[in-house]
């Protein structure tokens, strides 16, 4: 066992014995070495002032990713190379994205640069990227200006992410794999004592005895909640156990029957598979949160969460998938929809934790439609999310399911919906009309500060209208906000 976290910073391994269990890297880097560079704008991840670059080997590759140093703990940097915009510049010679920005005019007020700054040296590094204004307007989603000076940033972005990397991380980048290849040890992480811990087991066994011994401790997967549960409401969170180190927990295996992905996967590890099972799945990935939320959030996390709003479970559940849970009794497998019992409770007993995830493939007489509705486009909570499978023989709906986030205080099945869409004509709308009318008993939505509840009910019932034009083909031309490719591609007959 180790009691220190490591990581790498400037070419040298950089090794702390005194991590408190919800000390943010944010603060290690403001209050602790006086850097000021990075700056604390919102304090939730969705502004991206605090944004710094973590680089780790995936799959032997160095990469690089943006992530929020807000509301991700000092302990979770473990292993990594750690880079922020004090890093860049070397000697007197700007960096070149800096060089960029100042060139084109891209900072105003300033607060926000440094964020804009980090998140542009993830794209200089990324790998497989079209220099388009859209890459560069995604990539920068979770970064705010709010002198609305977007155009020069993109403009610096366009002129210099996307050529060959020349700068010091590029130069040294054999020696920054070995020295990550080093960090990289098979030992638990235990930083404190009984009573106040951060904690990273390096196995599952570990993990479950660690557990079984303190299960009140908080487990952490990504962090882009509970980061919020100590910014925000303050919390205690005395005893903390990251996931993050244990070998296979981040697996992502694509098979013929389906995708298995392992509970501490992250979103941008899993957006590529998800996205061959479907395309409307990959788009739901792309505005989950901004890159810095999907490159630590991950998709057990946001399971495991258990929030009503959470963009994944309602998708997951129409499409069938299976939840793997494990503990020091045993493993067990559910169906996902009844892991949620109700609003903050589900069924996972003391030191019972999510392990990973099985979501079957469509079969060849089925179809998927998912939507997610917000007030803003990127990087916003759902109002009403709708899921929907079909399964079609002979023009006739044979089998669906239904599921929507925002509807009830779980995600939850529209098991009445689903029972009178039964027998329905795929190509004759009147038969659809029973369907729509028994949504208003499976739900009796709330209103909030997202929607009131007619407008939540009227939703889900046109985007369940939604989803049957499109997939009979009847839906006036492209009624999407973004384009959906190979969108005939899965359409049942």
């Amino acid at each position: 066992m180790r009691d220190t976290i490591r990581f790498l910073r400037r070419g040298e391994i950089v090794e702390l014995d005194n991590v408190g269990p919800t000390e943010t890297l944010l603060d290690y880097l403001r209050l602790r070495l006086g850097q000021t560079g990075t700056k604390e704008g919102c304090g939730e991840g969705d502004c991206g002032a605090c944004t710094v670059a973590l680089g780790r080997l995936v799959k032997g590759r160095l990469v690089y990713q943006p992530v929020n140093s807000c509301i991700l703990l000092l302990g979770m940097i473990d292993g990594a190379e750690l880079v922020t915009v004090e890093d860049l510049a070397q000697d007197d010679r700007l960096h070149p994205v800096q060089r960029a920005m100042v060139d084109l005019h891209g900072s105003q007020c300033g607060f926000c640069t440094p964020g804009f700054i980090m998140s542009l040296f993830t794209l200089y590094h990324a790998e497989n990227v079209t220099q388009t204004r859209k890459t560069v307007t995604d990539w920068l989603a979770g970064n705010l200006c709010r002198c609305t000076g977007y155009r020069p940033i993109v403009d610096a972005a366009l002129e210099t992410c996307f050529q060959a990397t020349d700068d010091a991380f590029t130069w040294r980048a054999n020696e920054t794999r070995e020295q990550l290849q080093y960090l990289a040890d098979s030992r638990d992480i235990f930083v404190g004592d009984g009573d106040s811990f951060f904690s990273a087991p390096a196995t599952l066994d570990g993990l479950a005895a660690l557990y079984g011994q303190h299960p009140d401790a908080t487990l952490i997967a990504g962090g882009t909640d509970v980061g919020l549960w100590i910014t925000k409401h303050l919390r205690e969170l005395p005893k903390m156990i990251w996931l993050g180190r244990i070998e296979g927990l981040d697996r992502v295996e694509d098979s013929p029957s389906g995708v298995l992905i392992g509970s501490t996967a992250t979103y941008t590890a899993t957006e590529k598979a998800v996205t061959g099972l479907s395309e409307d799945l990959g788009e739901l990935w792309r505005r989950i949160g901004s890159k810095q939320v999907r490159a630590s959030g991950t998709v057990g996390g946001n399971i495991a969460n258990g929030s009503p709003i959470g963009d994944t479970p309602p998708a997951l559940i129409a499409l069938g998938s299976t939840l793997e849970l494990q503990s020091v009794e045993g493993s067990r497998a559910i169906a996902l929809e009844d892991f949620f019992l109700q609003y903050g409770r589900q069924d996972r007993k003391p030191g019972e934790f999510v392990t990973g995830l099985f979501v079957p493939r469509l079969s060849a007489n089925q179809a998927f439609r998912c939507y997610k509705i917000s007030k803003r486009f990127d990087q916003d909570i759902s109002s009403v999310m709708g899921a929907f499978r079909f399964t079609v023989e002979e023009g006739l709906i044979v089998a669906s399911r239904i599921a929507y986030g925002g509807m009830a205080g779980t995600p939850m099945r529209a098991s009445n919906a689903e029972k009178a869409l039964s027998g329905a004509e795929l190509d004759d709308p009147s038969t659809w009309g029973d369907a729509m009318k028994a949504l208003l008993s499976d739900f009796d939505p709330l209103t909030d500060m997202r929607a009131s509840a007619g407008y939540r009910m009227e939703t889900a019932r046109a985007l369940l209208a939604k989803a049957l034009m499109e997939i009979s083909g009847t839906a006036p031309g492209d009624i999407r906000i973004s384009s959906r490719r190979g969108a005939d591609n899965d359409r049942a007959a």
